[in-house]
């Protein structure tokens, strides 16, 4: 089969071996990866994409995903249709393996921007958890957003104070409720045009906040376990979903309790802290940790009130575990 008679799609999601694909067309369907598992380091086209007979190897390796471009082709049977080219990443979400384990989990491929969503309460927001989803986006060089859900319950002014040493850092931050419709219109505005990963704990009403932007998305919306407080795991697995209009994509993704930082060198840490990126080449020593090296300027900055101290507290915390796990 000749390129020109490939089908083009996007992955929006799938369970077990089956993926649902989009196509350039607007149409959805089932498809399977083809080709058996195998080994080569030679398996991409002049292009850049990956041949048929190493697609299967791709999919281990890359760990197909949701966002990832395809090529696709006719199976034996005329409803039956076969991935047969995974096309090359322009960017990804990746995170550690869960639960422990050793290895790299992509989130989603080809994004745009990743879109952290906390809620004001219920559950009680924790900023340490909130800097380490934004270290992963920047680690993974992807724009960050963060969407503050359910002000209604502590009011608006509580819920700027709380997050102004974001705002003050430079990350635009939006304050929504789900139930009134607070600052959806802004938020429609911002994902429009693009690919977006929502991401956060469980229980913060990443489902609800969808359900209110796009009334039929119909995704389940998780209720919070009043006893730990915690989110319930509703989403199986990473889910896209088409924008009205062809307006973009929104990916959806699984609650996380656990959000493991994933090949990211000690030396680069303070480069996915903005306000301490800034100020590295100002540190005397060029291979400063910014702990206990003289004459550095992010500690200076830190003792005149110029950094926040709850984010240098994440950053000392995330750097003695980054070194303990190297």
């Amino acid at each position: 089969m000749t390129i020109d008679t490939l089908v083009r799609g996007v992955v929006l999601g799938g369970t077990g071996g089956v993926w649902q694909i989009r196509t350039d067309d607007g149409e959805t369907v089932d498809a399977a990866l083809r080709g058996r598992l195998k080994k080569s380091n030679s398996g991409k086209r002049a292009d850049g994409s990956l041949r048929r007979d190493t697609v299967a190897a791709a999919a281990e390796t890359l760990k197909l995903a949701v966002g990832d471009d395809v090529h696709l082709e006719r199976g034996t049977r005329d409803d039956a249709w076969a991935i047969s080219e995974i096309l090359p990443r322009r960017s990804q979400l990746a995170r550690r393996a869960p639960g422990g384990g050793q290895g790299e989990r992509i989130v989603a491929a080809n994004v745009d921007q990743v879109v952290i969503v906390f809620a004001a309460a219920k559950p009680e927001p924790h900023p340490r958890m909130l800097d380490r989803f934004l270290v992963i986006a920047e680690g993974n060089g992807l724009a960050a957003r963060i969407i503050i859900n359910k002000v209604d319950l502590v009011g608006e002014a509580a819920a700027h104070e709380r997050f102004a040493a974001y705002e003050r850092v430079g990350y635009p931050v939006h304050y929504t409720a789900a139930k009134s419709g607070l600052g959806l219109e802004s938020i429609r505005a911002m994902l429009g045009e693009r690919r977006s990963v929502l991401t956060g704990p469980s229980g913060v009403g990443k489902s609800s906040l969808l359900n209110a932007l796009f009334p039929g998305a119909n995704l389940r919306v998780g209720a919070i376990s009043e006893s730990v407080n915690k989110g319930r795991h509703t989403t199986v697995g990473a889910v896209m979903l088409p924008l009205p209009n062809d307006n973009g994509y929104v990916i959806d993704t699984p609650g996380l309790r656990e959000v493991g930082l994933w090949s990211l060198p000690a030396e680069r840490l303070d480069e996915c802290f903005p306000e301490l990126r800034a100020l590295k080449d100002r540190c005397r020593f060029a291979d400063c940790r910014h702990v206990a090296e003289p004459d550095c300027a992010v500690r200076d900055a830190v003792s005149r009130g110029e950094i926040d101290d709850a984010r240098y507290d994440s950053y000392c915390r995330l750097l003695e575990e980054i070194e303990a796990e190297a």
